[in-house]
């Protein structure tokens, strides 16, 4: 150190501390901060870091990177709700929920979810960390988080890369989490968007028969239900309508008997006209008639804004593809965004069956990179020059064996106190709000479990928390079910 003041300023400032770009297999940082709740100022700790996958043998095989947000001051922490967050993907790293809906520090955009420029974070007013701590989970290779090793052949892909797979380890993962950090005692929530969906309904199971760990709460945002999602059939085709409803009266493309009217005062029309007669002329197939045919068209092109011959030309079944290339076509000539079709886009050529690029998709990227990247490097001072995997390298997927739906009617039975939301935006094409409330309605066949289930929708896309409006609602539907799923004493029993 004495010979390093002896050298010129000059060069002393311009020496530069080496980082590694291997992540540790087990780190912790922490910081304290400030973040102002709806108009209260709440002190909390950020703790960020990594936790060991441990294999059978004890033996590290992947390290887990996460975010845990504890609010200070808390004199019975075995009374405070714990948040266990994931996103979906399956690839894809916490930084979506963590950064834009739940946490305490949101990214800069406008008030629709638009990236704006300086890029950077801010306060979110109306986070969940007031009533809950929260922990922010990335899942092998995404975030942070790496095997190990991180590639070659002697990865065990087999024990992270499948929906079983994934569910096995992270419950494992989140024993040691609650042991290390004391939180046994405390009532526990899953969250879980997209992908995220199908890993909390199974997840909610796991935790309950492998772990011992119960729940109090299981919150699905725009869940991806993959019993539908890669399935054909009439119901995967049927099961759109109500949200080509949706983004065609966003950009004012229905009929005028539809358009005048509120959102809510149509959909209704549209879920009822799917269930009870789409779905079953789509039943009949090649057997349907031809008189009958040409009328179920002109009722699809009337409540999605396409054209009738269009719809005939596809036999009834219209992807979601067609619909966010040829909805504007002959409007504006823009394309609408797969996740949230308030999004547009524009491609090379007006014809064809699907867009070019998703619009949606690359206006989050554009805000969110920077972002997370600058947060976790400067404020919660995680230093590392490994790369923040805003979607990892995760594929193939194992998709077989996907229980997960009868998992949490199974959980949901064993266990009194479990209650499920689900969160859903209108205009999300790629898990659309009306398959939302389809698997919500599969879950449990015997409907004795139906009062346990609430469904919340918004005016917006896939990420309905990026819109300013739908951010305070939505975290305050949280905040109401964490507070009315808090059992305050009362046995758990039938």
């Amino acid at each position: 150190m004495k010979k390093l003041l002896q050298l010129p300023l000059l060069f002393v400032c311009s020496i530069v501390f080496a980082q590694s770009r291997t992540i540790p297999i087990d780190t912790t940082v922490t910081t304290k901060h400030n973040v102002t709740i709806n108009g209260t100022n709440i002190a909390y700790t950020a703790q960020t870091g990594t936790q060991p996958v441990w294999d059978e043998n004890a033996k590290p095989i992947a390290a887990l990177h996460y975010t845990y947000y504890t609010r200070d001051n808390i004199k019975d922490r075995a009374a405070r709700p714990l948040l266990i967050s994931f996103n979906g993907g399956p690839g894809s790293g916490s930084v979506w929920m963590h950064l834009a809906y739940t946490g305490p520090r949101i990214l800069k955009i406008d008030d629709e979810g638009y990236p704006v420029q300086p890029y950077g974070v801010s306060e979110n007013p109306y986070s969940v960390l007031d009533i809950a701590d929260i922990v922010y989970v990335n899942p092998a290779n995404t975030g942070y988080s790496r095997t190990i090793p991180e590639s070659g052949k002697e990865v065990e892909r087999e024990k992270f890369f499948g929906i079983n797979a994934d569910i096995k380890y992270l419950a494992e993962w989140l024993n040691t989490f609650v042991t290390r950090n004391n939180r046994w005692l405390s009532p526990k929530y899953i969250i879980g968007e997209s992908y995220g969906g199908t890993r909390v309904m199974g997840l909610s199971l796991a935790l309950q028969n492998q772990q011992w760990m119960y729940l109090n709460g299981v919150i699905m945002v725009s869940p991806a239900d993959y019993k539908v999602i890669q399935n054909s059939g009439p119901v995967a085709e049927a099961i759109n309508l109500p949200y080509f409803t949706a983004a065609a009266w966003h950009h004012k493309a229905l009929p005028a008997a539809l358009q005048s009217k509120d959102l809510l005062e149509i959909l209704p029309e549209s879920e009822a006209y799917t269930i009870n007669e789409l779905l079953p002329a789509l039943a009949k197939g090649g057997f349907l008639d031809a008189t009958e045919k040409t009328k179920i068209a002109e009722k699809m092109a009337y409540f999605s804004g396409l054209d009738s011959k269009d719809i005939l030309d596809q036999n009834l079944s219209v992807p979601t593809s067609f619909f966010w290339k040829n909805l504007l076509k002959d409007k504006n000539g823009y394309t609408v965004g797969r996740l949230d079709s308030r999004y547009l886009g524009i491609d090379r050529q007006l014809a064809g069956m699907s867009p070019d690029y998703n619009s949606e998709l690359t206006s989050w990227l554009h805000s969110f990179t920077p972002a997370i990247n600058y947060y976790l490097q400067e404020e919660l001072n995680f230093k590392t020059d490994v790369k923040y995997n805003m979607f990892g390298p995760v594929h193939p997927w194992n998709n077989d064996n996907d229980n997960t739906r009868d998992d949490l009617r199974q959980a949901m039975a064993q266990n009194p106190y479990l209650n499920v939301m689900i969160q859903s935006g209108y205009y999300d094409g790629a898990c659309t709000y009306f398959t939302a409330k389809y698997t919500m309605w599969q879950v449990d066949p015997s409907g004795r479990m139906k009062d346990r289930f609430s469904f919340k929708g918004y005016r917006s896309g896939h990420m309905m928390y990026l819109r300013r409006e739908d951010l305070k609602t939505a975290n305050d539907d949280i905040r109401a079910f964490i507070t009315r799923t808090m059992t305050n004493g009362k046995s758990a029993k039938y």
